[in-house]
């Protein structure tokens, strides 16, 4: 079938598969290189510091809140992203993105940044004891985790560390919690000696790359070994409603289901 040039056809049903199986799913020029630079530039603002004065970068890292100018709302919502949305989370069952966030800025530095460990990021909780913010089976709270590189990142820029299929043993592991889900704190008890032995990729790629994510992937930040600050976000895609059982179960559902063992 002709496809023209500039349609956006989506993810690839090997996308989707290695997405169940992997926990996550690289897409390359989710959004364009100039409108990363237009990000950048704010971000630069935002932190008060400039790309020409490295003298001035004496911390490993700076965190900026949520973005909800333009051009963040507009990286968050290409309809490459989109179509990948509907395909890993389901049509219509995720909010559109009004802005990203959180930015761990990362910068050259011999000091360690000492927010490196391996986690799973938590999805609900009012608790002002963050280690007791929980995640539940049904992943209550979060469609996706995503990580948008704003900047060129190679291996020696602080890229995130992923533990391929690391979702998996997360999924088993939270079944017996129920609902209610295990916290911050029961869930890091052991430091995620389950997943230990997966495979580590990392997320590097040119700037407009957005890593898809399941929500119960293990992974980790780490120093920055390079020389040019390293720029990402890492928001969740959030859902619209609860798991509703009478719908067929998305790739997050399924990839979750298949390792617990359910039927789909």
């Amino acid at each position: 079938m002709y496809m023209p040039k500039n349609e956006h056809t989506g993810l690839t049903a090997r996308q989707v598969q290695d997405f169940v199986e992997d926990g996550f799913v690289k897409v390359e020029n989710a959004f364009s290189s100039e409108l990363a630079k237009q990000c950048r530039d704010e971000l630069w603002r935002d932190i008060g510091l400039s790309p020409d004065e490295p003298q001035s970068w004496t911390r490993p890292v700076i965190r900026v809140g949520s973005k909800s100018s333009a051009p963040f709302i507009e990286a968050a919502n290409t309809p490459t992203l989109q179509k990948a949305y509907d395909r890993l989370a389901g049509e219509g069952r995720w909010l559109t993105p009004q802005g990203l966030g959180t930015f761990p800025i990362r910068f050259p530095s011999p000091e360690a940044p000492g927010d490196d460990g391996w986690h799973v990021d938590m999805s609900f909780g009012d608790s002002p004891d963050f280690m007791e913010w929980r995640v539940n089976v049904k992943s209550s709270g979060r469609a996706l985790l995503m990580l948008f590189l704003f900047s060129d990142v190679g291996p020696d820029d602080a890229p995130t560390r992923i533990r391929k299929g690391s979702h998996r043993t997360i999924a088993r592991e939270l079944l017996p919690y129920g609902d209610a889900g295990a916290t911050l704190r029961q869930l890091s008890a052991e430091g995620y000696a389950s997943t230990e032995n997966c495979e580590v990729e990392l997320a590097t790629g040119s700037a407009g790359t957005v890593y898809l994510c399941h929500p119960f992937l293990v992974h980790a930040a780490q120093p920055h070994r390079g020389k040019r600050p390293r720029f990402m976000a890492q928001p969740p895609l959030l859902p619209k409603d609860e798991f509703d059982p009478a719908l067929p179960p998305s790739p997050v559902q399924a990839a979750i289901r298949r390792a617990c063992g359910l039927a789909l």
